[in-house]
């Protein structure tokens, strides 16, 4: 390993929120930190924040009262950038703009010895364009903490064009030492998380935009279908929907417009009107004292089925069939008709999305047909998004939705849309992942793992490809580019040569 020796200074610029954290992570692991702000009150605000975090940690019992002395020991206020001259390491987190940041470390680099590194915490700016006007650009690389700093695992590493190997290895390794989960990346607009995770909230606004599904719901349905631990909504509502709206508009112009990362009008009109989130008390929710948001939309109750037909494979939903046999429906098993899996029951078809709509499909196939969403675990679900087709009777949504209430599953309804709500944002973020990995931007393991540890992701984008099939998210893609005309909706080249090669993801 090439890691920071302990005995080796980090500097911290920066000593907002991340700064502190940063300061605080080198310092547990050892490190003398010099920590420095503009505001010269900043640093001191910094280190009692810190004190305080690692009281807590001491009254729960996870850290002694020596070592959180020790570690706050560590911390050096700093008065000017002079002072941090002896250091290895600087870790940048100041605003997050482009010129104060190329600034920053032009002046830096006038204090700093040769051998010391430039890192900036930027989660979205071109590690390139920083280090462009300096003396030494390989000394220069991204070291992107999530926040807060002190527990989320993730670092991504993100080299610039000038970047050294050397550096960023020893950035990596040092992370690694310091207890994180590292990854390599090339720097590219968003680098891996912020731009392998535009689809979990492009879709989720698309759905909003459409009037499909209202935020409870859709949220509901990523929790409790998906597995993800936070929805879209309540997440973009506690990011703050100001901060991610700016970084899906910064993403939007550095990729030249490329319809992938349009911004939503729905955001938009949050952000006219000041609903940032939590922080403002308004956003998707309302946080205001006394209020109470609605629940997910659910189905009411339905009578049981008697009988089902399992006609052929259900695919990644096969594990419903030792729901079926749990729940003592008596059920059958026949080959499937068309090719596709499907649960026939008295006065309804069930069938997994593919990415069209029920009402398309029930044009060509059963005029009682229900859609039913991807899930992450079938077996464990305890909810379950469905849409009926146009032509189907009342009674066909009141069978499906009694089918799935018998498997101890609650149902959530929503509107005809193609690829509902998991499948449609799982396809989305595999395609988006493939684009990356296919740009040079980093491996598929480290993609995974970014997205896994960076956004606690239940799976990375590449796990749900492997679990759901690459044919299958491919037809997705494509049948909601068919819908909707967009090049928004093109498939990745690499997936569609990985479906054709039959190869790995």
């Amino acid at each position: 390993m090439t890691a920071l020796a302990q005995d080796k200074i980090v500097a911290v610029v920066g000593a907002g929120a991340m700064g502190a954290g940063i300061a605080q992570v080198a310092a547990t692991m050892g490190h003398q930190v010099l920590l420095f702000d503009s505001d010269p009150q900043a640093p001191g605000r910094a280190i009692a924040a810190i004190d305080k975090f690692l009281d807590a940690a001491v009254v729960r019992g996870r850290i002694g009262a020596a070592q959180r002395t020790a570690v706050v020991d560590r911390i050096k206020p700093c008065a000017t950038l002079a002072d941090l001259g002896g250091a290895a390491l600087v870790v940048e987190a100041v605003v997050e703009d482009l010129r104060v940041k190329q600034k920053l470390f032009g002046d830096l680099e006038k204090f700093m010895s040769p051998e010391a590194i430039l890192a900036t915490n930027t989660s979205s700016l071109s590690i390139t364009a920083i280090g462009r006007h300096l003396e030494r650009p390989e000394r220069a690389v991204g070291m992107h903490f999530f926040n807060p700093a002190p527990i989320l695992p993730l670092v991504e590493v993100v080299s610039g064009l000038d970047t050294a190997p050397e550096v960023a290895t020893t950035v990596f390794d040092t992370a690694k030492a310091w207890g994180k989960r590292p990854v390599h990346c090339r720097s590219t607009p968003g680098f891996i998380v912020n731009r392998c995770a535009r689809p979990f909230y492009a879709e989720g606004l698309r759905l909003l935009a459409e009037r499909a599904v209202d935020p409870s719901t859709l949220d509901g349905v990523m929790r409790e279908v998906g597995g993800f631990r936070m929805g879209p909504c309540e997440l973009m509502d506690l990011i703050g929907n100001d901060v991610n709206f700016a970084v899906t508009r910064v993403i939007h112009a550095a990729f030249f417009g490329d319809p992938r990362y349009q911004p939503s009008l729905v955001q938009q009109t949050l952000v006219d009107a000041g609903r940032f989130g939590r922080k403002s008390g308004r956003g998707f929710y309302d946080y205001r004292p006394g209020t109470a948001n609605p629940p997910p939309a659910t189905a009411p109750a339905a009578p049981r089925p008697n009988r089902a037909i399992i006609e052929g494979h259900l695919g990644p939903a096969e594990a419903l069939v030792a729901r079926i046999e749990r729940a003592g429906i008596a059920h059958t098993r026949s080959e499937s008709r068309d090719g596709d899996g499907a649960i026939v029951l008295d006065g309804a078809v069930l069938r997994l999305t593919d990415g069209r709509t029920a009402t398309m499909r029930a044009a060509t196939h059963e005029r009682d047909l229900v859609l039913f969403d991807l899930a992450f675990d079938y077996g464990q679900a305890k909810r379950i998004a469905v849409a009926a087709a146009d032509q189907a009777r009342a009674a066909a949504r009141e069978t499906a939705a009694g089918f799935f209430q018998a498997l101890g599953m609650a149902v959530s309804p929503i509107d005809d849309v193609p690829g509902l709500v998991i499948m449609r944002t799982v396809a989305m973020l595999a395609n988006e992942a493939m684009d990356a990995v296919q740009a040079g931007v980093a491996s598929p393991e480290d993609v995974d793992l970014a997205m896994t540890n960076g956004v606690n992701y239940p799976r990375g984008p590449f796990a749900w490809a492997e679990a759901v099939g690459l044919q299958r998210l491919l037809s997705v893609v494509d049948h909601l580019a068919d819908h909707y005309g967009e090049d928004r909706y093109r498939a990745s080249p690499r997936l569609r040569r990985l479906v054709a090669g039959s190869v790995n993801p």
